[in-house]
Order: structure tokens, then sequence, then C-alpha cells
């Protein structure tokens, strides 16, 4: 990557990374495809689902193997209250020792969209309790700007439904909340390919959490790496500004001082 570019990584609450991209740790074919996912990815936060890990057998050892390489941010994955959320972040704060954690409070299961009154009940009370809350939510500014009022370190809306890879659906309302609130955005959810990565970025978000884009893919490693290189260019291409969209065209060779024949 290009040292002008290298530098300016994602910070939240004070921490800065150098890849602007998260990624999970869930429906992998094998631990060993998941890390070399991860470490193909360039990814330097790494989120863990405390709910579903903690109920497979090996899940402490999960904890252990990515611990001591990566930044864990336990999400909340799996709960349907605020109070249900609220437990699940204390309950990985004692067990992992961080205070980070991805607020995640689902409404039902065919959408998985968030459930926005629990999500901002959730939210409230964890920003109380010392949490560095990265919460997931509807692309929806209003819901966006109450998170940052409140206290969040961040803001993740999604792009499309959980696990859809179905890319951008509404970049309106992303460059809306982009404008409109002050924190680090991360897009969560929906993204399905390189492209996909690089248009949010183009967008200006600041960075973007995935899973199943590159865990279900093919070649999980390959696409992990791809995600990366998508992402990259889209940061650039964001912060080197693109030409103005015309209806007409305008010749790339000026016609002034030409000869004439």
């Amino acid at each position: 990557m290009d040292a002008k570019v290298a530098h300016k990584g994602l910070t939240i609450a004070g921490k800065s990374f150098g890849s602007r991209l998260m990624i999970g740790t869930s429906r992998y074919p094998n631990q060993q495809v998941m890390m070399d996912a991860i470490e193909a990815s360039g990814a330097e936060i790494v989120t863990v689902a405390v709910r579903r890990v903690s109920l497979e057998s090996g899940g402490e050892g999960l904890f252990d193997m990515l611990g001591d390489r990566f930044h864990l941010l336990p999400n909340t994955a799996g709960c349907y209250t605020a109070r249900d959320a609220v437990l699940t972040a204390e309950l990985a704060r004692e067990a992992l020792g961080t205070d980070w954690v991805k607020l995640e409070v689902i409404g039902d299961d065919e959408t998985l969209f968030p459930d926005v009154e629990q999500l901002l009940r959730g939210a409230e009370e964890l920003v109380k309790k010392g949490f560095i809350v990265l919460p997931y939510c509807n692309d929806d500014p209003i819901t966006c700007r109450k998170l940052e009022d409140m206290g969040c370190a961040a803001v993740m809306p999604l792009a499309a439904p959980i696990g859809s890879g179905m890319g951008i659906r509404n970049p309106y309302n992303l460059r809306i909340i982009r404008e409109q609130v002050s924190v680090p955005v991360i897009v969560d959810a929906g993204v399905g390919t390189a492209s996909d990565a690089a248009v949010a970025m183009e967008l200006g978000m600041d960075g973007i959490l995935l899973n199943t884009a590159v865990a279900g893919a093919r070649d999980p490693v390959g696409m992990a790496r791809a995600m990366r290189l998508g992402i990259e260019a889209g940061r650039l291409a964001f912060e080197s500004g693109r030409i103005p969209r015309k209806l007409y065209a305008t010749a790339s060779t000026p016609i002034e001082g030409a000869i004439e024949l």
C-alpha cells in the first residue's frame, strides 16, 4: 500500500488502526481457513459473537488464538432485548478484559434488522457503564445521530440485510449519515464483493465490517485479499476526489492551439 495512504488509518475512541477493515470469525470451513483469511484481509479488529462461541466446544481456544494477535471486538449477536445485550457485553468484559463491544439487538429472525427501540436502550446503558459501544443499526440518519449523542464511539449502519451480499442498497442515506455525524461510520452488513467495499469507501465511509462475503466465498483467502484491496482503492479514490459527473463530453485533449488542417 502507498505510504501516503498507509498512515491514514481508522481511529475509534482514541485508538488507531492501520486497516479500515474489520472481519468476523463465523461460517468458515475450518479455523485454519479463518486464520489465513484474517491474515490476508489485513484486518486488525476481529469480531467474535460471545453467545455463540461460548456454546461451541473450543470456544475459549478461539479467543486465545486471536487475542494475542488482533484487537478483539466481542459482539452481542443473538440478542433480542437490551437486557440480554447488556448482560452479554458484561460477560465479555469479564472474560476478555475489554470495554469494547459491537452492540447488536435484533428485531426478528427473517430480516435480522435491528430493533431500534431496544438498541437505543442498550446503547445508553452500556455507555453509562463505561463501554466503548459500536452499534449495528439501520441506515437511518436520525438513529445514528441519537447514538452519537448518547456517546457511542462509532455508528455501524447496514448497507443491506446481514449475509445478503446485496451491496450498497441506499448510498444516499449513507452519505447523509456521513455528513451528519462526527464519529466514525462503519458499514456493517450487506457487502458481497470487493466492488461493494470500494463503493462504500468512495462514499466517505470510515471502514467496513464484514464476515459472510469472505467466509462464504469459494476462496475465502482470495476474497479477503480482494476486500482489502477494494477498501484501499475506494478510500484512496475518496481522498483524491473524483471528477464531476457531466451530461456531455469534455475532450481529454485540449483543442486550443491545435494545428489547423
